[in-house]
């Protein structure tokens, strides 16, 4: 990869996931490779197979201390010559119009800052992510992150029954997977329906309130590998978006 002009680090609480960018100037970059890992091990060889000798470029939304630590500690050691920041709230390219913006997780701000690139510039966005929480996100309609929801992923969902309840199974619904049936007929099977067809109630109610307090209808995105299933779901005019966490990261690195 001796094109890549920028690497984009997305730390989450449960993974870690990184992106290459070798065309930075189109309208919305994509990645053009992304590769996951555990949040908080040590980043694989792998990651910096490739890499070429001059400096690279890399720009990381983190919501994990010590993940940030570890990837930070991993790449300085190995590649001294690259340049390596942390993204804050005031290098998102994008008016933050909350109590405390600085509270903001920038993987948040990353995902608007994309959303406001794809939108139609007269309506607002949504922005619909999963991960260890299930985040659905507000941009207004003269593009300024305006808050959100927030409610436990898929993950934390199925361990907190797993935790609660002596005889319940740990039971996930998987990134990829077909829709479950609505009625399980085994234990395992009622979980997997109720995390996903729960996660669809929610968010199809969240979107309706929302357009109702926004008093128009907004554009809503879904991102994030676990609700690909779930986009079509949500709205007929919902739009899947792989990866604009990442995107998001890219676009605020334009002018770093």
């Amino acid at each position: 990869m001796t094109d890549v002009q920028l690497i984009a680090v997305d730390i989450g609480n449960s993974l870690t996931k990184v992106g290459w960018f070798e065309d930075v100037a189109a309208t919305l970059p994509q990645p053009s490779s992304v590769r996951r890992f555990f949040t908080g091990q040590p980043p694989p060889e792998a990651l910096f197979d490739g890499l070429p000798a001059k400096s690279v470029r890399w720009r990381v939304a983190s919501v994990n201390r010590e993940g940030q630590r570890v990837l930070t500690e991993s790449v300085r050691s190995r590649r001294p010559q690259d340049d390596v920041r942390i993204l804050g709230t005031s290098d998102m390219p994008i008016a933050v119009r909350v109590e405390h913006p600085e509270s903001v997780g920038t993987d948040r701000l990353a995902a608007a800052v994309a959303a406001n690139v794809l939108r139609d510039p007269d309506r607002a966005a949504i922005v619909v992510g999963a991960g260890t929480a299930l985040v659905v996100n507000v941009v207004s309609r003269d593009g300024a992150f305006v808050g959100g929801v927030i409610l436990a992923g898929f993950r934390m969902q199925a361990k907190a029954l797993y935790d609660a309840a002596d005889l319940l199974p740990l039971a996930e619904w998987k990134s990829g997977s077909d829709p479950p049936p609505v009625i399980g007929t085994n234990t395992e099977a009622a979980i997997q329906s109720g995390l996903f067809w729960g996660a669809v109630g929610a968010v199809r109610e969240l979107v309706a309130r929302i357009a109702g307090e926004l008093g128009h209808a907004p554009q809503v995105f879904v991102t994030g590998g676990d609700l690909a299933r779930l986009a079509p779901l949500v709205g007929e005019e919902t739009r899947f978006v792989p990866n604009m966490v990442l995107s998001g990261i890219a676009v605020a690195a334009r002018g770093q």
